[in-house]
């Protein structure tokens, strides 16, 4: 029983669950702004009352997203006070700017445009008021970007000083912070996929439509959008992937090698790459494995000869470097987790493909299992994008921050098992009543689509023009 009241086990349990449900949020806000932006942009430009219609009814899904969103955030910040305060005091003059600048340059900006956004239609310009939806997009990849620039160094610490004094690191370089290698790779790799996710919403309502041969007008073109969206934005997420691993490679060499559970370092056609394995409870031994010559190499240095390190000349190193501990993340974690990421995201743009040939050709007509097929478009992206989260937060592990802090040295000292055990309880329940909440709206909004005139126009008989009139979300 003590071993569960351990302060550090239920503060990493609390952790990972308030950040995963947080950022079931983030990719979908992030990609929905984007997609509301180009709906919105095709109406202004041609009139046509079906972008209009598009733009109001996944304008409803982003505001929905956008608010509880907000609402998760907040508690992160509450966890780092009650759980990690010895780590939020090691990181805390660091992260201070990144953070900054994210709260005053970007969520100030979506704040203050996404008022004007939603009680502009009637009162700016069409062009004035499509602006401060492109403004609320802007706002959301900064945000995305400040707060990855802070993640990142925690993957890769720079740009800092360690104040032996008061124990902790100080931001010394703004510019090298913002700069770090992880972020600008990790950034575009991230951003992609959140248009993804969007793309996979967009495929699933729109198959779950026109499967009841319903809105056509509205889910057909919606599809089509979707569609090319997955493949524009998953061939971008992984050209953009492999340029992260390629740095990844660099400077996490332990990552790169949990990935694969590579534990002995390998050379060219030794550093293949495991599509599949069968091994030990522990990980450490391979019973069976279907492999890739040469890959691994070309992923980690992008030369077919090149060196992978492997775990165990890696926790030798670190041993050596900083002292005796156990320096190696959870193998089958980190393994299945880079696997499924790739897996899924690899399969829903191979949906997207094929619904590309499909509509063109008109097959779905007398097909109708490839709507069932399509309506899990949005499942499969969105999993896809959090277990490659999942994979990059327990991939550094046992460091808080690389080099320089351990998880277990980074919980509050003063708090409980039991106190945390308590708070972990009141959030998962307070997440399951808002995951509730979040799903019935969003179902709702999702099942009665696009309003058959537009909400916000009126269509002119005679010129087929949709006037700017009032809309009330």
């Amino acid at each position: 029983m003590n071993d569960w009241l351990d302060p550090l086990l239920l503060s990493r349990w609390q952790f990972g669950l308030t950040t995963v449900y947080h950022f079931i949020f983030v990719p979908l806000t992030i990609g929905m702004a984007l997609t509301v932006a180009i709906f919105q942009t095709a109406w202004v430009r041609t009139d046509k009352a079906k972008y209009l219609q598009l733009t109001h009814f996944f304008g409803k899904i982003f505001l929905i997203n956008f608010a509880m969103g907000v609402v998760t955030g907040i508690v992160q910040e509450f966890q780092f006070g009650m759980n990690w305060s010895d780590y939020s005091r090691f990181v805390g003059d660091v992260f201070g700017a990144p953070l900054a600048f994210e709260g005053i340059v970007a969520f100030f900006l979506e704040a203050t445009f996404i008022g004007l956004w939603i009680f502009g239609w009637d009162k700016l310009p069409k062009k004035i008021h499509l602006a401060t939806i492109w403004l609320i997009t802007l706002g959301s990849v900064a945000s995305a970007y400040f707060i990855l620039a802070a993640n990142a160094f925690m993957q890769n610490p720079v740009g800092y000083t360690i104040n032996a004094e008061k124990g902790r690191a100080e931001l010394t370089s703004i510019g090298d912070l913002l700069t770090n290698p992880i972020a600008l790779a990790a950034f575009p790799h991230t951003i992609f996929a959140c248009f993804m996710v969007s793309a996979g919403l967009i495929i699933s309502v729109a198959a779950w439509h026109l499967a009841r041969n319903q809105h056509y007008e509205t889910m057909r073109p919606a599809l089509k959008f979707g569609l090319w969206m997955m493949v524009i934005a998953g061939l971008a997420t992984t050209l953009a992937g492999d340029q992260l691993s390629l740095i990844m490679g660099e400077v996490q060499p332990m990552k790169m090698a949990a990935a694969e559970a590579l534990y002995h370092t390998a050379t060219g056609a030794n550093a293949s790459f495991s599509i599949f394995t069968l091994g030990t409870p522990d990980g450490v031994h391979e019973l069976f494995s279907v492999r890739v010559p040469y890959l691994l190499s070309f992923l980690s240095t992008h030369t077919f000869d090149g060196t992978v390190q492997g775990i165990n000349n890696l926790q030798a190193q670190y041993v050596d470097v900083y002292g005796p501990g156990d320096y190696t993340p959870t193998i089958w974690i980190t393994y299945w987790a880079f696997r499924w990421m790739i897996g899924l995201g690899l399969a829903h743009i191979l949906v997207a493909v094929a619904g590309l040939f499909f509509t063109r050709t008109g097959a779905t007509t007398t097909r109708p299992w490839m709507w069932k097929v399509a309506i899990w478009s949005f499942p499969m992206s969105f999993l896809a994008m959090t277990v490659g989260w999942v994979f990059t937060e327990m991939g550094r592990q046992p460091w808080l921050v690389f080099g320089l802090l351990r998880t277990e040295d980074g919980v509050s000292p003063g708090v409980t098992g039991v106190e945390i055990l308590i708070s972990l309880i009141i959030f998962t329940v307070l997440y399951g009543i808002l995951a509730v909440v979040e799903f019935k709206l969003i179902l709702r909004a999702v099942q009665k689509g696009p309003d058959e005139a537009p909400v916000s126009g009126v269509e002119s008989a005679e010129s087929g023009e949709v006037q700017h009139t009032v809309t009330i979300y």
